[in-house]
């Protein structure tokens, strides 16, 4: 069977049987660990000291996964190997965004990187033996966003040691449900209650952004994948070797300039904080959006991929490495998806990482992390390079509430004062007056809250649930307020109008213009970006 026609039955199933009714497809493999009936939110785990970058693997797999060069014995194979696992394990959904003039949406998949060690090759490649079929964590997760256009793609990043509320999530296989966490815990217990699809939930929760698929990634297939592309260029600044006289580090050790790595040496690279920059998280997470940019690139000029025997290997090595949601649990329906991923250029790639701030030894979201998540929302392109979309529905990221606004009378608004800036005091009578305006509009159950102030650069409303969505947006169009101000937040009971900073006095909000500006703090790399460095730490230097 010619490589064509193999394309053509991915395409469109004409060649055999239906292959997405094949009774020999992979099971479901998403027992999640062994937990009891409920799982209270606990203390940090320790930490694991050697992690490393699985989306490199996902990512290859999402562009390649439709190379097969053999028949259709090989395709049912090749579909027996990808394990899957349900999308969202929480209670609540984000509605999917309005499709474009066109009719195109866009797509959000979650990149994540477990550190099962569930099998021998990864126990051996991944740490301590005593961690051996150990609850997994989700040690890297990368959202990629690709515009309903199909002109760009977005990349965001989160630090895997990110304070989040986990919310309540079931297992689907056993039943099992884990409580809401009570308090703030680090992003990558996500996976652990439950499996993936509760990662899933948890950025929806964070992001309000809808998640349409997840590709999940081990230690083994980083390793095997790197070697069946024959490497990935990378470049440091300065000779490196990471490791301290304790012991720490990952082992990489590189000559100043750019070199191919793969295999282990791959991982190591993929793993590393020890002698990059600042030794952090953020340093490690740099250093992974330059392998993936080098990946992609590697992959649309590497030549040697036209080989049969190469393609079939690495069609092989992907589809073992994936875990994925039931809307990519077939060959075919990952050849669909890479066919739109490889209609973005490089340079119209960009990665970036959510902005964040230390508390203690752990980050959390700032307000540029907010930021950044809009422009997602909202389908803006982060290299600057599309036009600002009309904020209305219809516009592609415009999402449309799943549960209508109550008549304006029913919708209880509760109005606190925001305006207390680092060098002026609260505007006095605002929470009163704004009341006020509301009443007057015909929300008769808006009250004022005279309790205290808060500072809020802009004026927001807030809402805690998606039932209460609707009845957000009608309040904020209401008065004015554009909808990327209408946000969800665990920090409010019902449905909250907080007055900010920029309405200080008068009836009548005048909205500012918006910034679509990519935050300085979200470390943005272009993906045609070839000559990106890592920065090496003096004391990690030979």
């Amino acid at each position: 069977m010619t490589q064509n026609a193999v394309r053509e039955t991915l395409r469109d199933g004409r060649r055999g049987p239906d292959p997405e009714a094949d009774p020999d497809a992979g099971p479901s493999d998403g027992d999640g660990g062994d937990a009891p009936a409920s799982v209270a939110d606990g203390g940090h785990r320790p930490r694991r000291g050697r992690k490393l970058l699985k989306w490199s693997a996902a990512v290859l797999a999402l562009l390649i996964a439709g190379s097969a060069t053999a028949g259709y014995a090989y395709y049912r194979h090749l579909n027996g190997n990808i394990k899957k696992e349900a999308l969202n394990l929480g209670d609540h959904k984000v509605a999917e965004p309005t499709p474009n003039s066109a009719g195109q949406t866009p797509l959000n998949i979650l990149l994540i990187g477990s550190d099962a060690r569930d099998t021998e090759e990864n126990q051996q490649l991944g740490g301590a033996r005593e961690t051996f079929g150990s609850t997994p964590l989700a040690d890297v997760q990368m959202l990629v966003h690709l515009s309903a256009d199909r002109t760009n793609l977005s990349v965001i990043s989160m630090p895997r040691d990110t304070l989040v509320r986990i919310p309540k999530c079931t297992d689907p296989d056993d039943g099992t449900v884990y409580p809401a966490s009570e308090r703030r815990v680090m992003t990558n217990q996500s996976l652990g209650h439950g499996g993936p699809g509760c990662t899933v939930a948890t950025w929806q929760e964070l992001t309000g952004i809808h998640i349409d698929h997840f590709v999940m990634v081990d230690f083994a297939g980083v390793v095997s994948m790197a070697d069946a592309v024959g490497g990935v260029p990378v470049c440091v600044d300065a000779n490196i070797h990471s490791r301290d006289s304790l012991g720490h580090g990952s082992g990489l050790k590189l000559r100043k300039g750019t070199h191919p790595v793969k295999g282990e040496q791959a991982l190591q690279w993929l793993r590393t904080r020890y002698g990059f920059e600042d030794g952090s998280d953020l340093a490690r997470a740099k250093a992974q959006h330059m392998y993936m940019n080098s990946l992609v690139r590697e992959l649309r000029r590497n030549a040697t991929l036209s080989s049969p025997n190469k393609l079939r290997r690495l069609a092989e090595e992907a589809t073992r490495a994936l875990t994925v949601d039931p809307g990519l649990d077939t060959v075919k329906k990952l050849y669909d998806l890479s066919t739109e991923l490889r209609k973005v250029a490089p340079e119209r790639i960009t990665m970036t990482t959510m902005p964040n701030r230390y508390v203690g030894a752990r980050v959390e979201p700032t307000e540029d992390a907010e930021q950044l998540f809009r422009l997602v929302r909202e389908d803006i392109a982060l290299d600057g390079r599309d036009a600002k979309p009309a904020n209305a529905p219809g516009t592609p990221g415009e999402t449309v509430p799943a549960d209508p606004a109550a008549d304006d009378a029913d919708i209880a608004v509760q109005v606190r004062n925001g305006t207390r800036t680092d060098t002026l005091a609260a505007a006095a009578g605002r929470t009163s007056t704004v009341a006020g305006v509301l009443r007057e509009k015909g929300f008769t159950d808006a009250s004022a809250d005279t309790t205290g102030s808060l500072s809020e650069k802009r004026t927001v409303v807030r809402y805690p649930s998606a039932d209460l969505e609707g009845d957000a947006r009608r309040v904020a169009d209401a008065l004015g307020i554009p909808a990327s101000s209408v946000k969800r937040s665990t920090d409010v009971s019902g449905v909250t109008l907080v007055v900010g900073a920029d309405w200080r006095e008068g009836t009548t909000y005048r909205a500012p213009g918006e910034d679509d500006d990519v935050p300085e703090s979200a470390q943005a790399l272009n993906g045609a970006d070839d000559k990106a460095c890592m920065h090496v730490n003096p004391g990690f230097t030979w």
